[in-house]
């Protein structure tokens, strides 16, 4: 039996700002008395449309139009119940001791190969045993990293805790898990999130998808589309509030084109969010989206983290620019698959924790149509110098207004190994007109400077009396910061 949608949107609009709606006492205003379970079932399937929450007790109330505030995420680890999803699909494919023999072979050479592609720019492909191979290796950093990015939003409450999202590229959903714990964890049971959740995921990473979207609580309403970006019509949803591309955008034969098709889906106060590993090709190719769409005078604004901070300027610098948070524990499940027996395909080379991935390490950009940013702030031709002209001031002292675009790069990897012949702690920073590469080198440590180090990632910073040099083995400029610099925090 089913409910007549209109005679339910005229109950639900007389009703909810009287009481909260119970199905089985509103099924009296319903000619064929519907079975309150079938009420029920009806309200759930339109709870979105019509702005509603399921509370615990199995009544539905007017969803609350407040945004959230930042929940304080730092997760640990992820959390056991999507590894028991994982767990529970490794089983059932490969048995209890999934981890070693062929199997063990098969998925840990899944995760040699993915992380050679990113690491090359290849396109990736996934069939059933390498979304599980994603799954263990993945899912508990890109878990960790989508909260940080959600922080950008929920600092200044323009993440609402009402949203249909439309999540590009979903994969196996470790960004879409912590969008859904984020909102959790930033509300409570009076004013709980009201998710409307679109996936895009063509590949068989969708079967575990829909396992762990199962684990996610009432109020949030999924629907996996087994569609590529390319073919699937974004207009087909309405206007979404959320439009994500997480670690997907280098897998697009054209990333920027694509972007900008779903851009016209975003709401008006509505945000794209883009992120990508920090490793060169793919952070550098996110930041070559995030510049074709938000050009001066058209397209979105970059709400955060590389803002302009000179009207009418782009940035044309390589753009390798990444955030680093604290580690996240491996799972049970990692350490199972590093550890694990070696079959008759295993060569017995890999070192121990090949198949950890604690490390959280992200590049991210969010855009906004309607052109706001997350710190409201500009440089000033009397009082700054403009990094697209930095040439002409090599050699001086310099006062600039800059954003922190990097951790240490002295002690980072690879970057490390470009970087790090200085054991001077160096940032990468930019204003938005940089077109080569700058640094603030921090050659003095003073109470007046420590502001470099302490700032977070995006941070706006205003620099008096930095020493400008040209770095011939870099290819890029030296901001020096020494014991005549002052480094005050505009916009943490």
């Amino acid at each position: 039996m089913s409910v007549d949608r209109d005679r339910l949107r005229d109950t639900v609009n007389y009703l909810r700002e009287v009481r909260p709606i119970d199905p089985s006492e509103i099924q009296e205003y319903f000619d064929d008395a519907p079975h309150p379970a079938v009420v029920k079932q009806a309200l759930r399937t339109a709870a979105f449309d019509l702005d509603l929450v399921e509370r615990d007790d199995g009544t539905f109330v007017p969803a609350s139009g407040a945004p959230v505030d930042p929940p304080g995420w730092a997760p640990e680890s992820l959390p056991d119940r999507y590894e028991r999803v994982v767990v529970d699909r490794l089983v059932e494919r490969f048995g209890l001791d999934w981890q070693d023999g062929d199997s063990g072979d098969r998925l840990r050479d899944a995760v040699r190969r993915l992380k050679a592609d990113y690491y090359h720019g290849n396109p990736v492909e996934y069939d059933a045993t390498a979304a599980l191979g994603y799954a263990i290796y993945h899912l508990p950093d890109y878990y960790a990293a989508m909260g940080y990015v959600l922080d950008d939003l929920a600092t200044n409450r323009d993440l609402p805790r009402t949203l249909r999202v439309l999540d590009v590229g979903a994969g196996v959903g470790g960004p879409a898990l912590a969008l859904i714990d984020y909102l959790h964890d930033a509300t409570d049971d009076e004013s709980p999130p009201l998710i409307e959740y679109h996936a895009l995921e063509p590949s068989p990473a969708a079967d575990l998808l829909e396992a762990l979207l199962a684990e996610t609580p009432r109020n949030v309403h999924t629907t996996v589309h087994r569609e590529t970006a390319e073919a699937f019509d974004p207009d087909s949803l309405g206007e979404v509030d959320l439009l994500s591309f997480c670690n997907v955008l280098s897998e697009l034969d054209d990333p920027a084109a694509t972007a900008e098709r779903y851009l016209d889906a975003v709401a008006g106060d509505g945000t794209m969010l883009a992120m990508a590993p920090a490793d060169l090709e793919t952070a550098t190719g996110l930041r070559e989206v995030e510049r074709a769409l938000a050009r001066p005078g058209a397209g979105p604004s970059v709400y955060s983290p590389t803002l302009r901070l000179w009207p009418g300027e782009s940035p044309a610098d390589r753009g390798w620019s990444f955030d680093v948070r604290p580690e996240i524990e491996a799972p049970r499940m990692q350490r199972q698959l590093d550890e694990g027996e070696r079959g008759t395909q295993g060569d017995g080379t890999d070192d121990p924790g090949t198949f950890l991935k604690t490390t959280v390490q992200f590049a991210y950009a969010l855009l906004r149509p309607d052109g706001k940013r997350r710190a409201d702030v500009r440089a000033s031709a009397d009082h700054h110098a403009k990094a697209a002209e930095m040439e002409r001031h090599v050699s001086n002292r310099i006062d600039l207004l800059t954003v922190k675009l990097s951790p240490d790069l002295s002690r980072q990897g690879e970057r490390q190994r470009e970087y790090g012949s200085d054991p001077n702690p160096v940032f990468k920073i930019g204003d938005g007109s940089e077109q080569v590469e700058q640094y603030a080198v921090l050659t003095q440590h003073t109470e007046l400077n420590r502001a470099l180090g302490d700032a977070p990632y995006g941070a706006v910073l205003s620099m008096e009396n930095a020493l400008a040099l040209w770095n011939d083995d870099e290819e890029a400029y030296n901001l020096v910061v020494d014991g005549e610099t002052v480094v005050d925090l505009v916009v943490p």
